[in-house]
């Protein structure tokens, strides 16, 4: 039997230019600071690696990521201040880890198999595609231990709407696949056993377009949803430009120029 205590916190696995980020700490790969840490310094990697193109964020078996390590959280209650500044480190850490998924200069793909909850459902929200099986299931249960997915909603709330995450954040209840998919949270449900071969399918496809253009659109898309709409029109319109006099478009038009 495996000794998971020596797995690594996170498995970085390249196919060709897709990396995959696979989470250890089998079964439910809480977000313990050392996690978080470790999906950090994976990201920071993928993102200077100029041969890596796509990333995916795996959480193998039945929980895809099930949040904050509360065990961890319960350790450090003992402390004379209750645990507040290793609360502070924890969340501050986390909040800059799910930002450099969204500012990661590489599309970022969750491929969900089980369950996507609290802080696990923030990382997936964070990433800009999801796959998921017909059983994944996705919650935020603050509520059910006193308290609220506070910063998970941040990233949830930026790809479903007000009233569906509301629906989540206040009931604390569990949400199948076809829920998830109606309201925009996932973006395919694939069977089980194709859902690795339909990712990885998808995340060649995308790495096969231009790095430069997928960076910069990337990062124009996420700013220019933040703005007034003349704001967003001047953001788009600047990076349009940058696009067309990118030399590397210009060479794939005139290859297709001369083909005509």
């Amino acid at each position: 039997m495996t000794d998971q205590s020596s797995l690594p916190l996170v498995h970085e696995e390249l196919d060709g230019p897709v990396a995959i980020l696979s989470l250890g700490a089998m079964p439910a790969h809480p977000l313990s600071l050392a996690m978080i840490r470790a999906l950090q310094a994976s990201l920071d990697r993928c993102a200077d690696n100029p041969d890596i193109r796509v990333v995916v964020l795996h959480g193998p078996g039945h929980i895809f990521c099930a949040g904050h390590d509360l065990k961890e959280i319960a350790r450090h209650r003992s402390e004379p201040d209750h645990g507040l500044a290793y609360l502070r480190t924890l969340f501050e850490e986390c909040g800059r880890m799910m930002q450099s998924i969204v500012e990661l200069p590489k599309p970022a793909i969750a491929m969900v198999e089980g369950i996507a909850t609290a802080g696990g459902l923030q990382m997936m929200a964070s990433c800009d595609v999801t796959f998921a099986t017909p059983q994944a299931t996705f919650s935020l249960p603050g509520v059910q231990n006193g308290g609220f997915c506070t910063t998970p909603s941040v990233a949830v709330g930026r790809v479903i709407g007000r009233n569906a995450l509301m629906e989540m954040a206040l009931s604390g209840e569990v949400f199948d696949a076809d829920w998830a998919q109606m309201n925009g949270l996932i973006n395919r449900i694939v069977p089980a056993e194709d859902v690795r071969d339909v990712t990885l399918a998808f995340a060649h496809k995308v790495a096969s377009g231009n790095p430069n253009a997928l960076a910069t659109g990337k990062r124009a898309f996420y700013s220019q949803m933040e703005q007034p709409l003349a704001q967003a029109y001047e953001t788009a319109t600047e990076v349009m430009i940058d696009h067309f006099m990118d030399p590397a478009r210009i060479a794939i038009e005139q290859a297709t120029w001369a083909r005509k």
